[in-house]
């Protein structure tokens, strides 16, 4: 998808956010300023309301919000995150740091910096159920250091796996999938915005389609728009129940038996990154697309794999790495 994704650019305010109780106590938490648990699942809006909270609470939100996704760490190579435009101002002379401390450097720099505007900034730790404890008690003492002028949201789709002392220093705000209803209203406003046809069984089935996770349903009404020029019930069936993403994960699955790894890595970034993804996301359409194209044995494998790098994803690691080891297991034989 090469048009600027609508996720981003109808990023919802807060008076927008679909869940009202959420929607409630980040209100208030504009004039009181807190530490925050988003807790969720996948799609369920999570860094729109840290981002949404930030625009409404900074003057200068562009500066004073810092977002660092777990998954640019821990899912990434030490040179990887060195060369990432985001944290190599950071890490400057600091090569010999390892992987752990680069990561807590990154972290507590960010903290120490003085807010541009008002009397405070807010940190936003996404996708935090991949934080290992060691990190998590390092960011409990950077979170006592500066708790005067930082504030720190912690997004994740696994409160349990923070520990105590964290959960104790946030308040916990519960973002709950959307229903049917409100993911329509929410596509409405954006394809009246987008000046998009549509009819309201379009939107129904859009709805239908994403199951309660707003990020999916956002993204396949722009790929229906964008493929059929409307998003009525026949164009977003032709779109979402034929096509989907299966070409892309077709290819991912080709690159990896053939041993094109970095290709497989590749396509499967675009999936997290681009195309907004989680890896539950993407080992869905992994099992539909491995039901055409294997069988037997082979496609027997394929869901012992997947359903090993799902159990390894709830116990609070990478989605892209997990999803990789898989790619190189079916690259192995």
């Amino acid at each position: 998808m090469d048009a600027p994704l609508w996720t981003e650019t109808h990023a919802p305010d807060l008076d927008e956010l679909p869940q009202d109780d959420a929607r409630e106590y980040l209100q208030r938490a504009v004039e009181e300023p807190i530490n925050l648990v988003l807790q969720g699942p996948p799609g369920s809006g999570k860094t729109a309301a840290a981002r949404a909270l930030a625009r409404e609470a900074h003057a200068d939100p562009d500066n004073d919000l810092i977002e660092i996704n777990v998954a640019d760490f821990f899912g990434r190579t030490k040179t990887e995150i060195k060369n990432d435009p985001r944290f190599e101002h950071f890490l400057v002379g600091k090569s010999s740091l390892s992987k752990r401390d680069m990561i807590n450097h990154v972290l507590k720099e960010s903290a120490s910096y003085a807010p541009v505007s008002g009397n405070y900034k807010t940190i936003l730790l996404d996708n935090a159920e991949d934080v290992r404890e060691d990190f998590q008690q390092a960011l409990r003492r950077i979170m006592e250091q500066h708790h005067r002028t930082t504030q720190f949201i912690v997004a994740t789709r696994q409160p349990t796996k923070l520990i105590p002392p964290i959960r104790s220093r946030c308040f916990p705000v519960s973002m709950r999938a959307p229903t049917s209803e409100e993911t329509v209203a929410v596509l409405e406003r954006i394809v009246e915005a987008e000046d998009v046809a549509y009819d309201p069984d379009g939107l129904e089935f859009v709805a239908g389609y994403a199951d309660g996770n707003l990020r999916q349903a956002i993204l396949a009404a722009q790929t229906t728009a964008e493929e059929e020029g409307e998003i009525t019930m026949s164009a977003a069936y032709e779109t979402l129940g034929a096509v989907g993403l299966d070409e892309e994960v077709e290819s991912m699955l080709a690159d990896a038996e053939a041993g094109d790894f970095t290709d497989a890595r590749k396509t499967l970034d675009d999936l997290l990154v681009d195309e907004g993804l989680d890896g539950e996301e993407v080992l869905e359409v992994i099992i539909d697309v491995a039901r055409s194209r294997y069988q037997g044995a082979k496609l027997a494998r394929v869901h012992r794999l997947a359903a090993d790098v799902e159990f390894e994803m709830t116990e609070g690691t990478s989605d892209r790495v997990h999803v990789s080891h898989l790619l190189a297991e079916l690259g192995r034989e």
